[in-house]
């Protein structure tokens, strides 16, 4: 697989607006920290001369939960001691000094025992190769929990209580190095080379032009369909290979046509496929300076257009649970799906469906400028946190294992951990057949999507913007006036923002 440059869309034009659109932003974070942090001190003084010693002190309460939750954050230094994120301290330690020591113990957050948890542990056996002595402390943590810990420590001052290393979801990534920016350590000059990602994939995680993120698993979307039903109307799975959502429609009304069976089916109220068609074109719910892109937004105006000529064709079916869209897939009442390629796990659940499933990529949008066939959905990302006490140490550990090692992606990926790093995508285990997907190697396809992934901004109100569009949607389809529906939106994600 090629490191092209062309096949990586980001512009380095937008990292730098990205970057003045923050920096600001970041400053009065850390200027409003120093204020609290002052009156925090001052407050403690006057509570250990009052009560001598202060044991209901917060701090010593959120140091004692940490001590029961991940051992090692005793050992780590505290706030005022640890490096602020832009510090440049991984810059200053480069982590081939870490390498030559060949020691240490890290602690990790993330969850999911069968997947983020059981990578770290391979991660673990591949680095140990060279470096006997390395150990790691893997804590198994709900990724709400990690967020709620991240904030109340970030709050409250006292970062000893986070662990070294800890996974990310990476639509929270922006927002949270943003409101945040002394928990994660800057990782740009590190040693790792984020040159080996998809720059859709490391957009995730890049503030202010820094990369604060190793990328772990792929959520590239995968178009996937039952080739028997596709059949039926005259169709194969080349019918559905770089077309367009105009395209697809046409297709689906011949498949509705002849087996009764919509193509997909979509959650009511949720708004993962008008997110993944506006990625697919390099638009976003957010302008590089932050401020809300919704009315006006063409692109954004197509998505909701598109999906609902699809659901008045019935050609897309909304269902009302989680349960009851992989139900859908499964026992064949839809011809297939799009979303991002973990979907797959769900699918191959339906044994007896072996063979008979084939692997694509989504359709383009038609009238959108910058149009691909290529998107993302979900995944996450490795951040170094600012209490390492041993940044260099971590930074090699992940430049060795999840931004280095072949190995380590051919042993996860059994557990459907599909790579991110472009090199694991050239690997012999990438090229297998797959046997449930009509023999085709959907692992090396899907890495090669994932390179092609126009990158977006997500920014620190990413979610509430999505829920305003979702409500915008469901609004629009029920026969409300799209362009008001996208003004209440717009309004709604400016109050979130205090606007």
């Amino acid at each position: 697989m090629q490191n092209d440059e062309r096949l990586f869309p980001i512009e380095k034009k937008e990292t730098e607006q990205c970057t003045k659109c923050t920096k600001k932003k970041r400053e009065e974070v850390k200027m409003k920290r120093k204020i609290l942090a002052a009156l925090l001190a001052s407050t403690m003084v006057l509570s250990l001369v009052g009560c001598g010693g202060g044991s209901d002190a917060p701090a010593a309460d959120s140091g004692a939960a940490a001590t029961e939750e991940a051992p090692a954050a005793e050992e780590a230094p505290a706030a005022e001691e640890a490096p602020a994120a832009d510090s440049g301290a991984a810059e200053e330690a480069p982590a081939a000094d870490a390498a030559a020591a060949g020691g240490g113990t890290l602690t990790v957050w993330c969850w999911d025992p069968a997947f983020n948890l059981n990578a770290m542990y391979e991660a673990e056996k591949v680095y140990q190769k060279d470096h006997p002595d390395f150990k790691l402390n893997v804590v198994e943590t709900p990724w709400e929990d990690i967020q709620t810990k991240v904030t109340t420590a970030a709050t409250s001052g006292d970062l000893s209580t986070l662990p070294d290393i800890f996974l990310m979801q990476d639509n929270a990534f922006q927002k949270n190095v943003i409101s945040f920016p002394d928990v994660c350590a800057d990782l740009t000059n590190s040693g790792i080379d984020f040159s080996q990602f998809a720059a859709g994939k490391t957009a995730y995680s890049v503030v202010d032009g820094k990369n604060y993120g190793v990328p772990f698993d792929n959520g590239a979307v995968v178009a996937c369909y039952r080739t028997d039903i596709l059949e039926q109307a005259g169709l194969t799975i080349d019918d559905f290979t770089d077309i367009t959502f105009d395209q697809y429609l046409e297709n689906g009304k011949k498949v509705l046509e002849a087996t009764g069976k919509p193509l997909i089916s979509m959650q009511a109220g949720e708004c993962d496929l008008l997110m993944m068609m506006m990625q697919s074109a390099g638009s976003s719910l957010f302008n590089a300076d932050g401020t809300a892109n919704i009315v006006g937004n063409d692109t954004l105006k197509i998505v909701l257009e598109t999906y609902k000529s699809l659901k008045d064709a019935g050609v897309l079916v909304e269902v009302n649970s989680w349960d009851e869209y992989i139900s859908s897939m499964v026992s064949g009442d839809v011809a297939g799906t799009i979303n991002g390629c973990w979907i797959m796990a769900s699918i191959q659940t339906a044994e007896d469906q072996k063979g008979n499933w084939a692997l694509t990529n989504m359709p383009s949008l038609v009238g959108a400028a910058n149009a691909t066939n290529y998107s993302n959905n979900g995944g996450s990302s490795w951040a170094v946190t600012t209490n390492c006490k041993d940044q260099a140490l971590a930074a090699d550990f992940l430049a060795s294992t999840f931004a280095g090692s072949t190995e380590l992606y051919d042993n996860i990926l059994p557990s459907g951990a599909l790579a991110t790093w472009a090199p694991a995508g050239d690997s012999d285990a990438y090229a297998t057949p797959n046997e449930f997907f009509g023999g085709d190697a959907v692992s090396a396809k899907i890495v090669d999507f994932s390179t092609k992934v126009p990158s977006n901004i997500t920014g620190v109100y990413y979610y509430e913007a999505r829920d305003a569009v979702a409500v915008a949607l469901t609004n629009y389809i029920n026969g409300a006036d799209i362009d008001t529906e996208l003004k209440t939106a717009e309004d709604t994600v400016n109050f979130n923002m205090g606007g």
